[in-house]
């Protein structure tokens, strides 16, 4: 169930849950594959998925910092020099669909 729909953040099903659980090839599941987390306490748990959604949260914002840097050099002055620049479409995976039509059209 998705959070904002009532579910919890950062929850993700298992890959053997449900009746027949959901078909991988990989017997892991995505978070704790070895079940590290069985025994920890909720705090702990908690904690954790705080840290982990900053971490994701962090992630973002230095893939924004990197691609303002390219787009419009001297924009984010510790990655001066560093990044080179571009002067593409810093956009265009999500131009056109799969099928290479613009979105919205028929």
């Amino acid at each position: 169930k998705h959070y904002m729909a009532g579910g919890k953040p950062g929850d993700f099903p298992d890959f053997t849950s449900g009746p027949d659980g959901i078909p991988h090839p990989v017997p892991f599941n995505l978070y704790d594959p070895f079940k590290f987390s069985k025994n920890m306490s909720e705090e702990k748990k908690a904690s954790r998925l705080r840290a982990e959604i900053n971490n994701g949260r962090l992630a973002q914002l230095g893939i924004l910092g990197f691609l303002s840097e390219q787009c419009a050099p001297g924009s984010v002055p510790f990655l001066s020099g560093v990044v080179q620049p571009y002067d593409g479409e810093p956009m265009a995976p999500f131009v056109t669909n799969y099928m290479g039509q613009a979105f919205g059209s028929n």
